[in-house]
């Protein structure tokens, strides 16, 4: 596994309407690749790919991304951006973790965290997993089950639960952590929430060969869910695609490419040799 782990988020038809609204908000933003499937730009120090899939699923806020605004003029100047046609979940203002922060959901249904501090790297924004009702206790848990099935893993932070929110000691409110190098936040919540984790906020991991594909597979898999054209949940819930390196090249190709979408639409994991193949 070469590449970094990147998010992928699930739109109703309007992934390239997204993106480049994205696009534009988002400093030092652009487009890498566009088809009427797939969208993927680059902003905030990671890839994103925003996939044209209908109306079967859609985003919740149990998946989120943490943007660190380095500064006042930059939160809200964002936050005015995505608020507008969207919906604010926590106005902008001083909270306990932050002197200035919000969190909205854009017109498009998707959560954006915004924090006036800085990150001491290049990524800037960072996807948020948020554990909620019976699932609250199981931040550290998930934390250490993606550090130990990702090499080249790190823990960043831990934020525990304060003894009077009654979680048991050592319950983590809060966690930060590196999976091959691209960095992840974890949270939970004491409140009932109305959603959870779906197949509309997953996230993709690019494998070099076969070997990587079965061990992702088969790691992230176990306990949770498989299905179709290398998507599965693990035991958290949280989606994830197995894809090969190879299969953007491999469907770009004017001849090959309608062959290789053919065979991938009937495998659960994916095969590299039947894609070389077809």
């Amino acid at each position: 596994m070469s590449k970094p782990i990147y998010p992928c988020i699930w739109f109703n038809n309007n992934a390239q309407e997204a993106a480049a609204f994205y696009c534009e908000i988002f400093n030092k933003a652009s487009i890498l690749e566009s088809n009427p499937i797939v969208t993927r730009f680059t902003a905030g120090g990671i890839v994103f790919m925003l996939l044209n899939g209908g109306p079967k699923y859609k985003v919740t806020p149990a998946v989120s991304y943490f943007v660190y605004c380095n500064g006042e003029g930059e939160i809200n100047r964002l936050y005015e951006a995505l608020k507008e046609g969207g919906n604010v979940l926590m106005p902008i203002g001083k909270y306990d973790w932050s002197p200035r922060y919000a969190w909205v959901q854009d017109r498009f249904g998707v959560n954006w965290q915004l924090d006036v501090e800085e990150i001491n790297n290049e990524q800037k924004i960072v996807p948020n997993l948020l554990f909620v009702n019976k699932k609250n206790a199981q931040v550290a848990a998930a934390r250490n089950f993606y550090m130990n099935t990702f090499a080249n893993s790190m823990q960043l932070m831990d934020m525990p639960y304060p003894p009077e929110a009654g979680m048991g000691n050592g319950t983590l409110l809060f966690a930060q952590f590196k999976l091959n190098g691209f960095i992840m936040n974890a949270m939970s919540s004491t409140l009932q929430h109305e959603y959870d984790f779906t197949p509309g906020n997953s996230f993709v991991v690019e494998c070099d060969d076969q070997k990587e594909i079965d061990y992702f597979w088969e790691t992230l898999g176990a306990g949770g869910r498989y299905d179709m054209c290398g998507w599965l949940a693990d035991q958290y819930g949280v989606s994830w695609q197995i894809v090969p390196a190879v299969l953007s090249e491999l469907m770009s190709n004017p001849e090959k490419g309608p062959r290789v979408i053919q065979a991938f639409l009937k495998m659960q994991k994916f095969d590299i040799q039947t894609l070389l193949d077809a």
